[in-house]
């Protein structure tokens, strides 16, 4: 893959790294992630990557990842995901356990030869734990 040199280039690969692992296609990850990749500052590579994905996906069954925001400035792109969905048991420590819950995550990523080489990523557990918070 040649590396995406505009702010469209780049988007469009962005959204298709979405579709990708909204369908969990597993097999084309390789496609939109670099072999060496970082995300939150440690070097956990593809096949981390790619675990940490799959793991994701076993905590929250309906997972499916929602640009509300999308900015892009080659090489860079900066996303506000939502999420709609049910996790099963805990999530992020919190204890969900199968009720419905709606949060954000902030995330930037770093693109190197068109895959992206490093992920910061921030959750808005606050917002999760707010909508499971039993009153008193």
């Amino acid at each position: 893959m040649t590396a995406a040199r505009t702010g469209e280039e780049l988007e469009r690969l962005y959204l298709g790294y979405l579709d990708c692992l909204n369908r969990q296609e597993w097999r084309s990850l390789g496609t939109f992630v670099a072999e060496a990749a970082i995300h939150n500052g440690l070097r956990i590579g593809l096949a981390g990557y790619q675990k940490m994905l799959e793991g994701d996906f076993r905590a929250i069954p309906d997972l499916r990842f929602t640009p509300e925001i999308l900015t892009v400035s080659p090489p860079h792109v900066a996303c506000r995901l939502v999420f709609d969905c049910t996790p099963v048991g805990t999530l992020f420590g919190l204890p969900v356990n199968g009720r419905r819950v709606r949060f954000h995550e902030n995330v930037f990523y770093r693109f190197d030869d068109g895959h992206i080489a490093e992920v910061w990523s921030i959750i808005d557990r606050a917002a999760i734990d707010s909508q499971i918070a039993v009153p008193e």
